[in-house]
């Protein structure tokens, strides 16, 4: 582990000290709504929406949830709640109902702000169907049966709503609020204070919220940007939702540190962001593997001009070796780097930076980030393991969550008594500390007593001609105890049949490790973050070929 000395400041204090070095630098870019703050004008954004949420009577403690895609309100309310010691609590734009209320009720939440609509779900009908009360209760004097603690309603847009404070009231309420007052309580606040709630994806067992410090995020965004060796003169384009640590941490905070613009997309289309890399001339691009993918095969890519771009992130979900060497390539990201974590860890764990070898850079996910131990250990008895053995990969830190909220319970299941943070993946280091992540602990296939790691396999079928992607999952066997699948993404409408990838692997790869089961698909199910469902994919294989 690389010693740090920690930059223990707030966010607010971080994004002060870049506006007095860069105040007429350009901070953020929106495209989709032509707006742009410069560095200044962001920060007086940032005190004039936190000194109304002051006026609102928002203490220190409160959460705040923000239901929005990346609009510039949102990275506005990022740091306005961390003025005033409110917790910023991030909410799935996939979300409905039922996981709407779910989150509010678990964690608590005082105060919800939301759009009015997004991808053709209406989030005021939603809201008010969880919230009879907002059409009859005075806004100051919210009480609803469902949501006991919710105190506070706020509608980003320009009408009134019934029960909603507008936003341009919360700007008009924070004139009356003093310097001082507003001075007093940034005085209150630690860095070691919760700063950020992320709810984890809920793919097994109802979502968990994980609770980040300003010192976490902070320092993890700060050595994030600077593997990039980004700079004041960056411009970078992020497409990805801010309601996850890839927006929030590994894009705003990192900008912020570093004085990058941020050109921040409100949804990912691979138009729009060629677009945007083209007429911004951006020097970096963030996004999970599926979005390069459809970026580098839309029919229009070699219409638009990609010189400019120098370096970014891919990440999010493994990484296939050909889609990274063809982003390398075709797509002048010379220095494009692989980070790897988890919300849990705030999120980034380990990395590469601009300087590795192609090699490194396009099978591992780098090494462990400053002020990070990492170490692959046996999932069973939790001792550490030699270079080039599997087990799970493991973290310590000052990057590790303060714990999930009101779980203790799940908490000490993921952080052990000697404060090492349990990621459920498997990986495996070599001599130099370099992480190559072979899958997930309930991913891993264990055909008749082999441990089979579906990454591997992936990456050799990627070798297939027409194939695109491949994910490969564990189905139930009668014989084995599981069996393999591989799923397929070809190019021209390809199928795949069983037969074609025996054939492809006799003799390059252990007879144990070829699918029995192929199926070729369209798409893959993802998350709002553009992650694949395995479990899904699980699901729909284990119906397929269901053994009689």
């Amino acid at each position: 582990m690389t010693t740090i000395t920690l930059i223990e400041k707030t966010l607010g204090q971080v994004l002060e000290d870049t506006v007095k070095k860069f105040p007429h630098n350009t901070a953020f870019i929106y495209p989709d709504s032509e707006i742009r703050f410069t560095w200044q004008e962001f920060n007086n954004e940032v005190d004039e929406i936190a000194k109304g949420l002051l006026a609102l009577g928002i203490q220190k403690g409160e959460k705040v949830a923000v239901w929005a895609p990346n609009i510039p309100y949102w990275t506005s309310f990022m740091f306005a709640t961390a003025k005033i010691g409110a917790i910023l609590l991030t909410v799935n734009t996939n979300y409905r109902s039922s996981e709407l209320c779910y989150l509010l009720q678990q964690s608590e939440c005082e105060n919800l702000c939301l759009v009015e609509n997004f991808r053709e779900h209406d989030f005021l009908a939603t809201l008010n169907t969880i919230v009879p009360e907002l059409r009859t209760h005075n806004r100051e004097n919210l009480h609803c049966e469902k949501l006991p603690n919710l105190k506070r309603v706020i509608f980003f847009g320009d009408d009134d709503q019934k029960g909603m404070f507008s936003i341009n009231e919360i700007k008009q309420l924070g004139k009356t609020i003093t310097e001082e007052t507003y001075n007093n309580r940034k005085k209150m606040l630690s860095p070691y204070d919760t700063v950020n709630m992320q709810y984890t994806s809920g793919t097994t067992g109802f979502p968990k919220g994980v609770m980040l410090n300003h010192i976490s995020i902070s320092n993890n965004g700060y050595y994030i940007g600077k593997n990039q060796k980004l700079s004041e003169k960056d411009i970078v384009c992020l497409p990805v939702p801010l309601f996850h640590c890839f927006g929030c941490v590994l894009g705003l905070m990192a900008f912020v540190h570093h004085g990058t613009c941020g050109v921040i997309l409100e949804s990912f289309n691979p138009v729009q962001v060629m677009t945007a890399i083209e007429s911004e001339k951006c020097t970096a691009l963030y996004g999970v593997p599926s979005m390069y993918l459809s970026i580098v095969e839309h029919k229009l890519f070699n219409k638009f001009d990609y010189s400019s771009l120098r370096t970014g992130i891919m990440s999010g979900a493994v990484c296939p070796e050909p889609l990274m060497r063809r982003v390398l390539k075709d797509m002048n990201m010379h220095e494009i780097t692989i980070p790897y974590g988890l919300t849990e860890n705030s999120p980034v764990m380990t990395m590469t930076n601009t300087e590795d070898s192609i090699e490194d850079r396009c099978v591992t996910v780098g090494k462990a980030m400053p002020g990070i131990m990492v170490e692959i250990r046996d999932p069973e008895t939790n001792t550490p393991l030699a270079p080039f053995q599997h087990g799970e990969v493991c973290c310590k830190g000052y990057s590790v969550m303060q714990g999930y909220y009101n779980n203790q319970e799940a908490t000490d299941k993921c952080i052990d008594k000697d404060g090492w943070l349990h990621t459920g993946d498997i990986g495996v280091l070599d001599e130099r500390g370099y992480l190559k992540i072979t899958g997930r602990i309930k991913d891993m296939i264990v055909r008749g007593g082999e441990n089979i790691y579906p990454r591997e396999i992936e990456e050799f079928l990627l070798q297939m001609p027409h194939v695109q992607d491949v994910q490969v999952v564990a189905i139930p066997s009668r014989k084995y105890g599981e069996d393999i699948a591989a799923f397929f993404l070809t190019r021209d409408n390809e199928i795949i049949k069983a037969e074609d990838v025996r054939d492809f692997c006799r003799g390059q790869i252990a007879w144990h490790k070829i699918p029995r089961h192929v199926i070729t698909v369209e798409s893959y199910p993802l998350t709002a973050s553009g992650k694949i469902q395995k479990y899904k994919l699980r699901e729909q294989a284990t119906e397929i070929f269901k053994e009689n």
